[in-house]
């Protein structure tokens, strides 16, 4: 019996890999579901719930059964406490009319992307990144153009990599800061340069901030109004605590504004409207107190982690200043991050993420962290670790 002919699909799909975060997760699952103890650090999900405020509004506004659509750019009161928030706390003057509440920071990426790119335009970003950016790229015809990046530019582009890769064809600059693997960030001096690199040449800046409230090293400073063709990129998930709420946002030009809202009325309709009235409360004193609190205590992790790691014999050249996450180099055990990890995973229920979600550049000797759970838990995991590495032979060129 000769095998069924099946309709084709897309080839684009042929460049996408699959997220090896949710393969670690579901493998980590299994085991649970066997009756292992497993220490998550795989997952970027902060582990504390959404504020008591923001569920408060929540419940009010089911009360009041009001659920119905609103407009694709989001309710007017949340894009103007959005716009109040850049000049109160993150050093930007933003106007309530360049705010594009979206669902999810996926889909503001995902407007603009398909706002600014034909087929085959080029974006520049870091290797390595967050995969699903790349894959957004790939998927709307453009070319991820993934520069490598190491210790020396703190895992980030500067503007004299900018200037070396770019090509007829870049369209683009996609930075991410703090940066998802690695929590670092471009300092603001820096990415000014870029975005004259990218002014200069008559091409698009996008900066994804949506790790920027949990910034380490003073107050956070977005990067607002440095590239006249530029997107800031933001999220209620991760500073928020609002991951499952799926609520985002976008600082755009004006002059786009009318052109993203009509990609958002056909992609998605509009945000979800109990989301958006429930994040009026994060804003309010009372929630953002808690944050705070919150913010301090991912740094006390991030403290702990980077100097026990150290002491296990991961390399971890630069401390991360933002975020909830440590890349670290596993070369001293490894050379294959895929296998690291699920051996980690088997021997040790301790589940951590391979590079090689993250690029190609040294992406089989790295792998991620998050420390998303709570400092008990992370010493946990850390002592289990420790007992298996030292059974691990040291690669002859460590040794």
């Amino acid at each position: 019996m000769s095998a069924p002919v099946h309709a084709p699909i897309a080839r684009r799909l042929a460049g996408i890999a699959p997220f090896h975060v949710m393969e670690v997760q579901t493998a980590a699952r299994a085991l649970e579901a066997a009756g292992r103890d497993v220490v998550h650090m795989e997952i970027g999900e902060p582990d504390f719930p959404t504020p008591d405020p923001v569920c408060e509004a929540a419940a009010r506004v089911l009360a009041e059964k009001g659920i119905y659509y609103t407009s694709a750019l989001g309710i007017p009161a949340l894009r103007e406490r959005i716009a109040e928030h850049y000049r109160m706390h993150l050093g930007a003057d933003v106007a309530a009319d360049q705010v594009i509440v979206t669902a999810g920071s996926s889909a503001a990426l995902l407007l603009v992307l398909a706002l600014i790119l034909d087929d085959g335009s080029d974006v520049l970003l870091a290797d390595p990144n967050y995969p699903c950016n790349r894959h957004f790229v790939h998927t709307l015809g453009g070319r991820p153009v993934g520069i490598p990046v190491g210790p020396g530019t703190r895992y980030q582009l500067d503007a004299a990599l900018v200037a070396q890769h770019w090509t007829r064809d870049t369209r683009a600059v996609l930075i991410a800061s703090p940066s998802n693997p690695t929590g670092t960030e471009v300092a603001h001096d820096e990415l000014a340069r870029i975005a004259a690199e990218t002014t200069r040449r008559n091409a698009h800046l996008v900066v994804d901030e949506i790790y920027l409230g949990l910034s380490y090293r003073g107050a956070p400073r977005s990067s607002v109004g440095l590239a006249e063709d530029q997107f800031v990129i933001s999220s209620f998930s991760k500073y928020f605590n609002m991951t499952g709420w799926r609520l985002g946002w976008v600082v755009a030009p004006r002059r786009h504004v009318r052109d993203l809202e009509k990609l958002a009325q056909n992609l998605y309709i509009s945000p979800p409207t109990l989301s958006q009235r429930a994040a009026l409360a994060c804003f309010e004193p009372r929630t953002l107190a808690i944050l705070e609190d919150r913010r301090i205590a991912f740094r006390d992790r991030r403290d702990y982690l980077v100097a026990a790691l150290r002491e296990l014999g991961f390399g971890i050249p630069v401390v991360p200043t933002g975020g909830f996450f440590l890349y670290a180099d596993c070369s001293r055990w490894s050379d294959d991050s895929r296998a690291f990890c699920r051996d980690a995973l088997a021997a040790t229920g301790v589940a951590f993420t391979p590079g090689i979600d993250f690029g190609t550049h040294r992406a089989n000797v790295h792998v991620r962290f998050a420390y998303t759970i709570e400092h008990a838990r992370l010493q946990d995991g850390v002592a289990r670790l420790g007992a298996w590495l030292a059974t691990l032979p040291v690669r002859p060129a460590h040794a």
